[in-house]
């Protein structure tokens, strides 16, 4: 029986996945939404993203090009980017809590939560979801899995606007002091 990368990474995306199934049963209730229109632009272009990372329905021309070597220790980086990554955004989910939501909102009694991965990064599940991201791509290997990402960090790039618009609103003394000591994404850099 031999390891298949592949497969792994696929569960770990499974695992992330149940992690933000199960937290949705414990979020509280939404009393500021994003707009519908910003809503629906950051869902289409995480799907288009998504459909170019995990193929499913393009053609396979230049697309599927590879920009990486197939080897298996490209193979094994790749899957420990993912772990990495979705460890670090379950680790996020999971502090955020009942502040969570899928759109960009303010909850009933909203929390500004500056704590755990809050305290490296302003946005850390976007964070670990794009190492994950880094790190299936790189397994993959292939053009479109490239594209597939930058869409993907665009669509982030619209919902942290809306996100960081909400929090300044919801906190105007402390969300701003929050900005200038934490980064949006990257730790100390970005």
């Amino acid at each position: 029986m031999t390891f298949n990368v592949y497969a792994a990474i696929a569960d770990c995306w499974k695992v992330l996945a149940a992690v933000w199934l199960i937290g949705i049963a414990f979020t509280k209730p939404a009393v500021r939404k994003q707009s519908a229109g910003s809503r629906l632009l950051y869902y289409g272009l995480a799907l288009t993203g998504g459909l170019l990372i995990w193929g499913y329905p393009f053609p396979r021309d230049w697309l599927a090009a590879r920009f990486a070597p197939h080897t298996q220790s490209v193979a094994f980086v790749g899957l420990a980017l993912t772990i990495a990554g979705c460890l670090f955004a379950a680790w996020a989910r999971i502090t955020l809590g009942a502040n969570w939501s899928g759109r960009a909102t303010v909850k009933a009694g909203h929390e500004l939560i500056v704590k755990g991965p809050y305290a490296l990064a302003r946005h850390p599940i976007y964070t670990g979801i794009l190492l994950a991201l880094a790190g299936t791509v790189l397994a993959v290997g292939q053009w479109r899995c490239v594209l597939g990402f930058l869409i993907i960090l665009l669509a982030f790039g619209v919902k942290i606007s809306q996100e960081e618009r909400l929090m300044t609103e919801t906190f105007p003394q402390a969300y701003p002091e929050y900005r200038r000591r934490v980064k949006a994404l990257i730790p100390g850099v970005f």
